[in-house]
């Protein structure tokens, strides 16, 4: 919950706002491959349901849909996430060997340091200060997150980011999958399946704005359009180049 501040004269009480900007890696990598999944395997099984009928080739396209999608989403997050951790350590590696240059290198490092602070407003005297300070502690970590922008402590991980947007496409294409997998109608099928994909689109983009601080209808509403639009222009090209098998 929110932490509360008392001030000096005991009376008012002062909320602490919320930050949302540190959840969007992980968050990202949860919508992208849940909404991924979910429109993908609906928009497959709506558009093959809109050519053939059969039961069977509806399954055989939303199981063969989900583990493409699940496979090119993580391969995808795993090559994007380990070129960027290259980069971070690539980086890092730099500023090291800055620093085994010798003292001429390293003053010239500290001064970067220092000009840093100053371009965010503190005064040269206590600018110069923070870095020598932070240099003492921690040369490498101190340039890592003031000059480069990196926390050596969460470094990009691209297995776990490929494994979360594996399980997450996984649990997108479940919704379509069972909404269709057991109705042997395939109008009734597809009004299932169109169902149970706009609800959660409606859902994930919900959800996906409430954690972000965005807002909640609106984000909702966005994704609930593009996955209506989707499944229904996948309909009418099945339905337009989909042949009754005899």
């Amino acid at each position: 919950g929110d932490l509360e501040a008392h001030s000096h004269d005991g009376g008012d009480h002062i909320d602490e706002h919320k930050h949302y900007s540190h959840r969007s890696p992980m968050l990202r990598a949860l919508v992208l491959g849940a909404l991924d999944g979910l429109v993908s395997v609906a928009c497959t099984i709506v558009g093959v349901s809109g050519g053939d009928s059969s039961l069977a080739l509806m399954r055989l396209a939303g199981i063969s849909a989900w583990v493409a999608c699940a496979l090119a989403m993580a391969a995808g997050e795993y090559v994007s996430v380990a070129s960027q951790k290259d980069c971070e350590e690539a980086d890092i590696a730099k500023e090291r060997e800055q620093q085994e240059k010798g003292p001429a290198a390293r003053a010239h490092e500290l001064e970067e340091l220092a000009q840093i602070y100053i371009n965010r407003g503190l005064t040269p005297e206590l600018a110069r200060k923070v870095a020598e300070e932070l240099t003492e502690v921690d040369v490498i970590r101190a340039h890592a997150r003031d000059e480069l922008g990196i926390d050596m402590d969460d470094l990009s991980n691209p297995l776990q980011a490929a494994v979360v947007s594996a399980i997450a496409c996984t649990i997108g294409a479940c919704v379509p999958l069972l909404a269709g997998a057991f109705i042997a109608d395939s109008d009734t099928r597809v009004l299932a399946v169109v169902g149970a994909t706009a609800a959660g689109c409606l859902a994930f983009g919900v959800t996906a704005s409430a954690l972000g601080g965005a807002g909640v209808m609106r984000g909702g509403l966005r994704v609930l359009v593009g996955g209506c639009l989707s499944m229904g222009v996948t309909y009418g090209v099945g339905k337009a180049f989909g042949a009754t098998v005899v």
